[in-house]
């Protein structure tokens, strides 16, 4: 794989000199590797196809690892997300596995596609056949600092599922004001008119 010269990570759109883009760079490790394309202007996700040899098929129940013959040149602070396909996962219960796989901004290799199949029909995928989409997602910088205690919430430590669901309302009530703290004694102006 040939190392690109990079002279900045951030690039100058030809189309609007004042917008930045990030730079990321490819390799084709196999001739047959597909282009990342999108499949219109407004997509986020940019195709991966199969550069398998051959044709793969994936019975159901059975998850395979499915060349793409691309590796990536990320920036740092940048990230490369693979998902699924929802016309694969509509039409023919193909998912990706991972979903959203990551590629790290220090890996090299080759991208590779986790594929399942949760329907009842074994799946084909040929050379050059779309499976899956790769979005690029920003990696925020964070400073973790260790505390002796967290702050309280209305949730606290209630997770998977505590939160419930809100009851529907037929008749409009007044809401609570939960974004403010109202100290005891003092009465709630509202603005606008009475209730």
């Amino acid at each position: 794989m040939t190392s690109l010269t990079r002279p900045s990570w951030l690039c100058r759109s030809f189309m609007d000199p004042a917008r930045t883009e990030w730079r990321v760079g490819f390799c084709r490790l196999v001739a047959r590797a597909g282009n990342l394309t999108r499949a219109t202007s407004g997509s986020s996700g940019y195709d991966l196809a199969s550069a398998e040899d051959q044709q793969l098929t994936i019975l159901p129940g059975a998850v395979a690892l499915v060349r793409t013959g691309l590796a990536l040149e990320l920036p740092p602070g940048l990230e490369g997300q693979v998902r699924s396909r929802s016309g694969l996962a509509a039409r023919s219960s193909v998912f990706v596995l991972n979903s959203p796989g990551t590629i790290d901004s220090d890996y090299r290799g080759e991208v590779k596609v986790v594929l399942a199949n949760f329907g009842n029909a074994p799946f084909s995928v040929s050379p050059g056949d779309r499976i899956a989409q790769l979005v690029f997602a920003q990696v925020p910088s964070v400073c973790l600092v260790a505390v002796d205690e967290l702050t309280a919430t209305e949730r606290g430590t209630g997770g998977f599922g505590s939160s419930g669901h809100a009851p529907m309302e037929s008749t409009p009530q007044k809401q609570p004001s939960y974004c403010r703290n109202i100290p005891e004694g003092i009465e709630e102006k509202h603005s606008g008119a009475s209730d």
